[in-house]
């Protein structure tokens, strides 16, 4: 089971920028696509001051820095070329858990200024709603609950994700939860997303690795049991390491990747692949990453071309 999506961290939050232009990401899509990438989500459209093309809905809204290119058509048209479906990334304004209410209002007009500029491009495909769940907290849950209802109002077709974390040891800023309560809790908020979310992607970092394959198995039972598609977000960045983040051992990706093959969930996607994961990214751990991981599925010369090899 390869991976077959992967997010798109352009308005960077705790990674570094790589800099590129659209020769640069170009490359980056051709190589996606020679791996078996269909599948690219935008993580996010603006963060923030900064957002990937010049909304006016934003500007209203709060002081932004100019957008002198216009990443989310870039995005689009890439994808498009390379045979991939883009789901589209709301914003996050940077403090939303403290201020849904906020959040919710701002991303109710900027969805509609997106869906009106890019609803009718061949490659937007869905929306991910950016909001990371964790915990049954009632006004998260309820933002998420809105915002999908939002996004299926302005384009009934189209799917809905989002891309919760379990509350491991490895999740900050949240209390941890063992799995009983993980179930009990993940089990009222399927129930109440179903309808407005459609897919669920879990982070796998935040538990332990041994811990990983039981926490897939009943997530997908649960997700399922509510109608939802279940895919699983194979991070392709270490949180173990004492800084933030280089990629991944290739041990660990290959150990995730059986885990959620054997749970049997239905798409693999990563965060991320153009820095962790690409011939092409900024660290030289990521180009041998992508070697060990096109040895393991025989893929053959899928990184001609790039500026890695």
């Amino acid at each position: 089971m390869r991976i077959t999506g992967t997010f798109i961290d352009e308005i960077t939050h705790d990674i570094p920028s790589q800099n590129w232009g659209p020769a640069e990401w170009a490359a980056d899509f051709e190589v996606m696509r020679r791996i078996g990438i269909d599948t690219v989500v935008l993580i996010r459209a603006g963060y923030r001051e900064q957002a990937v093309f010049n909304s006016w809905v934003l500007r209203e809204a709060r002081p932004m820095l100019p957008a002198r290119e216009n990443l989310g058509e870039l995005f689009l048209d890439l994808a498009e070329r390379n045979g991939m479906q883009l789901f589209w990334g709301i914003y996050d304004p940077g403090d939303w858990i403290n201020h849904p209410g906020e959040a919710l209002d701002i991303n109710m007009r900027f969805m509609e200024e997106v869906y009106d500029r890019f609803g009718s491009h061949p490659a937007f495909k869905g929306w991910y709603i950016t909001f990371e769940l964790s915990r049954e907290n009632r006004d998260q849950v309820e933002l998420v609950v809105s915002a999908g209802e939002h996004a299926k109002s302005l384009s009934p077709t189209l799917p809905t994700l989002i891309s919760p974390y379990i509350a491991g040891h490895k999740a900050n800023g949240v209390a941890r939860v063992g799995r009983e309560q993980h179930e009990t809790e993940w089990r009222r908020i399927f129930d109440r997303i179903k309808g407005c979310i459609d897919i669920v992607a879990f982070q796998d970092g935040h538990v332990d690795y041994l811990e990983l394959p039981e926490y897939l198995t009943s997530t997908l039972r649960l997700a399922r049991e509510s109608g939802l598609t279940c895919w699983s977000n194979i991070e392709t960045f270490d949180r173990d390491m004492p800084i933030k983040f280089p990629p991944i051992d290739w041990r660990k990706l290959e150990f995730k990747i059986d885990a959620a093959r054997e749970a049997a969930v239905d798409k693999l996607i990563t965060f991320e692949f153009s820095h962790f994961l690409s011939p092409n990214s900024c660290y030289a751990s990521a180009h041998h990453l992508f070697d060990r991981y096109c040895e393991r599925f025989e893929i053959v010369n899928a990184a001609k071309g790039s500026a890695g090899h």
